[in-house]
């Protein structure tokens, strides 16, 4: 039953950790604009980091019980889930504390 309830956590908590793979750190670069995007990085990381924290404790709850299968390839999942969106959280982070974001957005 418990496993249960993290597998409906996991489920539920997908939509926001998709926004936070997908989301674009500078929203004009997105569009094609070279500009600096100075509320890009903060609200990447105000929806990422939860989201990290949910798949990465999932993750880590699922690898412990490594006596089912299915209970691997959701922590395989989870680690995958868990990578994408550090992958942005670190280019928020360079974003953020770059040259030229430092001088224009303090």
């Amino acid at each position: 039953m418990r496993r249960m309830a993290l597998y409906v956590i996991l489920i539920a908590g997908l939509p926001l950790a998709l926004l936070a793979a997908a989301l674009p750190v500078n929203s004009f670069k997105a569009q094609g604009i070279d500009a600096l995007d100075c509320d890009g990085p903060a609200s990447v990381l105000m929806i990422a980091l939860p989201a990290l924290l949910l798949y990465a404790g999932g993750m880590i709850l699922l690898h412990r019980d490594r006596s089912r299968r299915f209970h691997r390839v959701a922590a395989l999942c989870c680690l995958l889930i868990s990578l994408a969106i550090g992958w942005n959280i670190a280019a928020a982070l360079r974003e953020s504390y770059g040259d030229a974001s430092i001088e224009a957005c303090a």
